[in-house]
């Protein structure tokens, strides 16, 4: 007899020690695995990353162990790529992880004072001698610019002659934190059928009143049960409310129209409500939306019309998904996907993200809700396997049953895009959630 052992991650959440050793096991993982090819693509010999107490380089906690929750003082991160793999080393105060000690206080004057750790830091390099050393700065990409102008100039300072060979570690950085091990790839599909769980609970008898419930009482119940389950939100979940008889409002931004229903008005029956929201766990996000109709009196299903607006939701998701394959840009994939819809007369908005450690995440942006042109800079990236997306867009379409009034549909699932194509993570919504609200 075979035993088979399930995989932790897949049940969640987990208690914070558990967390932590699936974490610390999964750095390990990634460094010996990911970050030598990462490296190779980027044109990087050495990478080095470079934290304070209090302003931390994003990047920096995707290689600090589970138990550092910030950096403490100055902590400075240099992984060397060799014949043999990626070296991590550690020059900081204290024992980091996986990381090899490059320095101890008493190397310096025994006060572990600024000048011996650069020194250290220096020596590394010297010891190294690489070509190019990437560093995080970065004027387009916010999660590669970690580095502060401060600390920009003491490295600078300390490397001498080897600072003409700095060069920014952008590509490099968007690599480490867009690609995903199969067991991350397994911990999203669990954590992203946890936040469907939870959205579908909200958005049910148990969790509304038509009458009494608003927007910001659901928005508030969502971001409450995350945060109990020991999984809290990114952002304050978002709800918008559509109603018959109070058309889309112009925004500002973009001439774009946006549903106009209040956030303290109570909810009523007819009404169609979207719930957007994403937890962590495991240094992972989500990133979801959850549609539901509020059924009026008498009512078995939604409206045709509104049925039709989910339908037309659900074919401009399929229509992206088969658009995002490896080796386009996120300019192609909007520019196909767009074509697509407009060939079926579908009137569309995709701005589909990278998630995974944050939730816009590193990588390809595939449109923005205002921006429907293409997204200079991110845009132009190119998609890689093994990394994770939140299909997001939304579909303008006419109600009858609401003497014609234009529905703005929007849907989000996460996928994540293989060289084989596309697979959905957690409990893809096939149907309308249907409340009773008379």
């Amino acid at each position: 007899m075979t035993l088979v052992v399930p995989d932790p991650t897949r049940t969640v959440p987990l208690p914070l020690r558990q967390q932590a050793d699936v974490r610390d096991r999964w750095l390990t993982q990634r460094l010996l695995d990911l970050l030598p090819g990462l490296m190779d693509r980027a044109g990087i010999d050495l990478w080095v990353v470079v934290g304070r107490e209090n302003n931390e380089d994003p990047v920096l906690a995707t290689l600090l162990p589970a138990t550092w929750l910030s950096a403490r003082r100055r902590v400075v991160l240099v992984l060397h790529r060799s014949d043999d793999g990626v070296t991590p080393v550690a020059v900081s105060r204290y024992p980091v992880g996986q990381f090899l000690p490059g320095w101890t206080p008493e190397d310096g004057d025994g006060h572990g004072d600024e000048q011996a750790q650069w020194t250290a830091v220096r020596r590394i390099v010297e010891q190294a001698d690489p070509r190019r050393i990437g560093i995080d700065v970065s004027a387009r990409c916010a999660l590669a610019d970690g580095l502060s102008v401060a600390e920009h100039g003491l490295l600078t300072e300390a490397l001498g002659p080897y600072a003409q060979r700095l060069v920014p570690a952008e590509d490099l950085v968007v690599g480490w934190l867009e690609t995903r091990l199969p067991e991350e790839v397994a911990a999203l599909d669990a954590l992203n059928g946890l936040t469907d769980r939870v959205l579908a609970e909200v958005l049910s008898p148990a969790g509304l009143t038509a009458g009494s419930t608003t927007a910001a009482d659901l928005a508030w119940a969502v971001h409450q049960r995350l945060a109990d389950l020991g999984t809290p939100p990114w952002f304050h979940p978002g709800v918008t409310v559509q109603r018959a008889g109070v058309p889309l409002r112009a925004h500002s931004v973009g001439g774009v129209t946006l549903p106009a229903v209040p956030q303290r008005v109570p909810l009523a029956p007819g009404d169609l409500v979207t719930c957007d929201a994403g937890l962590t766990s495991l240094g992972l996000t989500t990133d979801l939306q959850r549609t539901a109709y509020l059924l009026r009196p008498g009512e078995t299903a939604a409206p045709p019309g509104v049925q039709r607006a989910w339908a037309a939701g659900t074919r401009v998701q399929a229509l992206t998904a088969a658009a995002l394959r490896t080796g386009r840009t996120g300019n192609e994939v909007l520019a196909d996907a767009r074509a697509a819809a407009a060939a079926e007369g579908l009137q569309v908005e995709v701005y589909s993200h990278p998630v995974g450690v944050h939730g816009h995440g590193a990588g390809p942006a595939i449109g923005r809700w205002d921006d429907q042109h293409g997204v200079p800079g991110d845009g132009d990236r190119v998609l890689h396997p093994d990394t994770v997306y939140a299909l997001e867009l939304a579909v303008r379409v006419p109600v009858p049953e609401w003497d014609g009034q234009c529905v703005r549909l929007c849907t989000e699932e996460a996928v994540v895009l293989t060289d084989a194509g596309v697979t959905y993570l957690g409990d893809r919504q096939r149907e309308l959630l249907l409340v009773p609200g008379g």
